[in-house]
């Protein structure tokens, strides 16, 4: 479905293509060439809001899909963040965020969805509006270290336990030539040493990798050791603001040779040089989560946003659920 703008015969895409292209402070997740690549070969659209001259003033782009006769909303693979994006001075102001707010609540309604589910922006401006409208919001975390302009600084924060790993990797070294179909295997492979399987595919990882490296905006990271053996690997993305350490994988097989703490720490090293704050991209999960806190990161809380439009949905996702915990 498409939305046509009453300011010309443009599609919102169209107009939001336009806008991304002279706006550099959009999200990466949010920006229309990031929603390109991980929803290939699936349906996804923006609302859009206008300032009085014309210009947009606030965006919530969307994957849309469909099970059965059921149409519902929810996070692209790969993608921590989405929802409303506000203009800064828009955000600054809360009568006008409650007006977009509504606005985007009804036509969310006129897509006839069944459900939606978003992840928005840290300290997004339109959470307590969305929540007010009658959508349920929970917390999420992520951490971050904001200031790497003392890297000795940022290493001395790290915990006892993270320094150890380090002087075990001293024979380690960092590399930045692994092509993306050899970081597709190695993930496959150290997930297969676990007993799990990979949650993307090869033709998803191509395709992403393709356009943010048109656009600078990736490297594959890797730690191998003196036969050039890649013990760890991460796929690192970023934007004018952050770099997203968004698919880490590590050979279990090596474990205790520090590989993980080094590629955390050459991560780093390379957000710095790009001038921008370091976001781990999560954990919620415990164990991955302390991981993340003993390099010194901080907490940080973003909020997912989430609604039943109808009922029978709650019992679609229960048992999807069930059945995903069956099979683990």
């Amino acid at each position: 479905m498409h939305t046509i703008c009453i300011l010309g015969n443009m599609t919102n895409k169209e107009l939001y293509h336009e806008f991304c292209l002279n706006n550099s402070d959009l999200p990466l997740f949010m920006t229309d060439w990031w929603m390109d690549a991980v929803c290939a070969g699936k349906q996804w659209d923006v609302l859009l809001s206008f300032h009085e001259d014309g210009s947009i003033q606030a965006a919530l782009p969307y994957l849309i899909r469909k099970r059965l006769w059921m149409r519902y909303i929810v996070m692209p693979q790969q993608t921590q963040i989405g929802g409303i994006w506000l203009r800064e001075d828009v955000a600054n102001t809360p009568d006008k965020v409650t007006t977009i707010c509504q606005l985007f609540a009804e036509q969310l309604s006129a897509l006839k969805l069944h459900y939606y589910y978003q992840h928005y922006p840290i300290h997004s401006a339109a959470v307590e509006d969305m929540r007010t409208l009658g959508f349920t919001t929970k917390e999420r975390i992520t951490y971050r270290i904001e200031d790497l302009s003392n890297l000795d600084k940022v290493i001395d924060a790290f915990s006892k336990n993270k320094k150890r790993q380090l002087q075990k990797a001293l024979s380690l070294h960092a590399e930045m030539n692994m092509n993306v179909e050899d970081f597709y295997r190695f993930h496959v492979r150290c997930l297969h040493n676990q007993g799990k399987q990979i949650s993307y595919s090869r033709e998803f990882l191509l395709v992403l990798e393709r356009k943010a490296r048109r656009l600078n905006q990736c490297q594959i990271l890797s730690i191998c050791n003196a036969d050039n053996e890649v013990l760890a690997a991460a796929f690192l993305v970023w934007d004018k603001h952050s770099m997203y350490y968004l698919i880490p994988c590590y050979n279990p097989q090596h474990k205790d040779s520090g590989a993980s703490a080094l590629l955390v720490l050459e991560a780093i090293k390379l957000a710095r040089q790009q001038g921008v704050a370091f976001d781990f991209e999560g954990s919620m999960i415990k164990g991955v989560a302390n991981h993340y806190k003993q390099f010194g990161s901080t907490r940080t809380i973003y909020y997912s946003v989430e609604k039943y439009y109808k009922w029978y949905f709650w019992f679609a996702n229960a048992y999807n659920w069930l059945s995903e915990r069956k099979m683990r």
